[in-house]
């Protein structure tokens, strides 16, 4: 480690294809988001990508980094067997995978091949939302995003195989998935749509919570234009999200934190 706080790792960017290598940049900047937008729980939780190209192969971080310190040349290739396939040097840290991350990961990818990433997280907000018996209520226009969301039950901390079957289940086809007692889980056909919707979930949690919090009665909207709003966001019927935000996200990030391509 240097001593401005920085890890030594060496680039990885010789040692993967084109396209693994912008997957690699792509995830970076994920975890690097997902830090500035308040939704990282320190080196807790994980985001994993599909490697191109390369069948049963997906990227996800080193378990010990921070989010905000996560890299291309930092994150880990794994099969769905859990076999690590690449890794930087570490050094004497000699970072691998949370194993709960390889768990609940892996069945969603061997699962959902159409899918390039996976974003579970423990927000504060969502795991309040994933501890109430109602659940994620459709009373903001954002909430009605997720009218048909997905919720698995709490079976303890997710380091048994066993459960990948009930939670591929639950997750369907859907796009988000409420891990009862946990927090919540969004996936993407790229790593800019996964975002799109952990950040619409995060938003719908905290909409959630401060209207309940002022304990007076919700308005409730009708059921078909519940169901009209909803039909307005599933593919097909709009552009698929990501492609007008990530790039602008990149930006961002360009102009604030910039590390995350290295």
């Amino acid at each position: 480690m240097n001593d401005d706080g920085y890890l030594n790792i060496e680039s990885m960017k010789t040692r993967c294809s084109a396209a693994e290598w912008q997957a690699r940049v792509d995830l970076a900047a994920c975890y690097r988001l997902v830090a500035i937008y308040g939704m990282s729980d320190m080196m807790a939780n994980h985001i994993s990508a599909r490697v191109p190209d390369e069948d049963g192969a997906f990227l996800i971080n080193a378990y010990g980094m921070m989010y905000e310190e996560i890299t291309a040349s930092s994150l880990i290739k794994i099969d769905h067997a859990g076999n690590i396939l690449a890794k930087p040097d570490f050094g004497e840290l000699d970072y691998g995978v949370n194993k709960a991350g390889y768990v609940i990961h892996s069945a969603v990818h061997e699962a959902r091949p159409e899918l390039a990433c996976v974003i579970h997280t423990h927000s504060w907000a969502s795991m309040a939302v994933s501890a109430l018996e109602c659940g994620l209520l459709p009373i903001t226009q954002t909430a009605m995003r997720f009218l048909k969301i997905g919720y698995h039950d709490y079976q303890g901390v997710v380091l048994n195989t066993d459960e990948q079957v009930s939670l591929v289940a639950d997750l369907g086809t859907g796009e988000a998935l409420i891990l009862r007692n946990h927090g919540v889980l969004t996936v993407g056909r790229s790593i800019g749509e996964a975002f799109n919707w952990m950040h619409r979930v995060e938003l719908a949690c905290h909409s959630q919570l401060a209207a309940m919090a002022c304990n007076t009665p919700l308005v409730q909207v009708p059921q078909p234009v519940l169901e009209e709003t909803w039909k307005n966001y599933q593919p097909g019927t709009r552009r698929p999200y990501g492609l007008m935000e990530w790039p602008a996200l990149l930006r961002k990030l360009d102009r604030m934190d910039p590390g995350y391509k290295t």
